[in-house]
């Protein structure tokens, strides 16, 4: 697990998020007037991890149930099409959110049961690391300790059964950017969300020393009136972290949450600007990857290499932000 957490988190490398589900991607391809089937799907999926060159700047992938059983036009299976370029194949295990009941408006992950199974599956699918998200609303009296110590315990259940079967564990609380919150409740909420997670962890006796964290950036609220600048969101993000994330974490992730492409990369570039921090800091994107890629494919066979194109300019783009490297002259250069 050391050794898949170290190839992770190589530097100038991120995480392709390619997990949506069956819900989530049937969305998505809406917006391009593609039905989604398990085939279009496949060709999606395809289209993405056969894009030349994408170990230059993605480290892992994250897939979904679906997809880690699936092949390439030629038989060999997505799992073993990464593996091949050198891309560490992940698998998203939780089976999604469901309300939290007796607490309008919060929301609790499932999953932890016949978990162990599928886990020992997943590895012998190929998989080497887990991810299994929870999601935090930031509301009137809301999140409650009882919805921030409900998704801490799965969480931490999740981190012992991955490790358990020697996946490392990708531990994801997501505070969500829905709402009119300022950045300032962001950061309180977000700090009381890793303080309950570490505390769970920390219970549950994961090895913090084997774990990746995926969380988001400390930001205004989509609803606020004022939106905090670029180096605002960097000084909270940083100050969060270094107040309640243990220094035995290897690497912490960032997920892109709603963010438009170039917000996300200007942001994790501001981020990832900052020296002696005790961890590696990195990215995990779906949609801020994937979103110019899908954009341009439409479901279109002629139109895979330009999409590829776009995911691989994507993908360098937030690989130049994790080394602080990154300017907007990079979108309009296409460099």
């Amino acid at each position: 697990m050391e050794s898949t957490v170290k190839a992770l988190l190589t530097a100038g490398k991120g995480i392709l998020a390619a997990d949506e589900s069956s819900p989530t991607i049937a969305k998505r391809f809406t917006d391009i007037d593609l039905a989604s089937t398990e085939e279009s799907r496949r060709a999606y999926r395809e289209l993405l991890f056969t894009t030349r060159e994408l170990n230059e700047f993605i480290s892992g992938t994250i897939l979904f149930d679906e997809t880690i059983r699936q092949s390439l036009r030629d038989g060999v299976s997505m799992p073993e099409a990464l593996a091949k370029q050198g891309i560490i194949p992940g698998i998203k295990v939780d089976k999604g959110t469901v309300a939290l009941v007796n607490f309008a408006g919060e929301k609790v992950t499932q999953g932890l049961d016949g978990l162990r199974e599928r886990l020992a599956e997943y590895r012998e699918l190929g998989a080497r690391f887990t991810k299994w998200r929870a999601v935090i609303t930031i509301g009137e009296h809301i999140p409650t300790r009882t919805c921030l110590e409900a998704n801490a315990g799965s969480l931490a259940m999740f981190a012992a059964l991955s490790q358990e079967a020697g996946l490392v564990p990708m531990v994801e609380p997501e505070v969500l950017m829905d709402g009119n919150h300022t950045i300032a409740q962001c950061e309180e909420v977000t700090a009381a969300t890793l303080e309950a997670v570490f505390s769970a962890l920390l219970e549950h006796r994961v090895l913090f020393e084997q774990i990746l964290l995926k969380t988001g950036m400390v930001l205004s609220g989509k609803e606020c009136s004022e939106q905090a600048e670029v180096a605002e969101v960097a000084r909270a993000t940083i100050r969060c972290l270094r107040r309640v994330v243990p220094a035995a974490v290897p690497g912490i992730v960032f997920l892109s949450g709603g963010q438009s492409d170039e917000e996300a990369s200007q942001r994790l570039n501001a981020i990832c600007s900052v020296s002696d921090l005790p961890w590696m800091l990195s990215f995990s994107f779906g949609r801020a990857l994937q979103a110019p890629a899908l954009k341009v494919w439409k479901g279109a066979p002629d139109n895979v290499a330009a999409a590829q194109r776009a995911l691989h300019h994507r993908a360098k783009c937030n690989s130049f932000a994790v080394q602080g490297k990154y300017s907007s002259q990079m979108e309009t250069a296409g460099t």
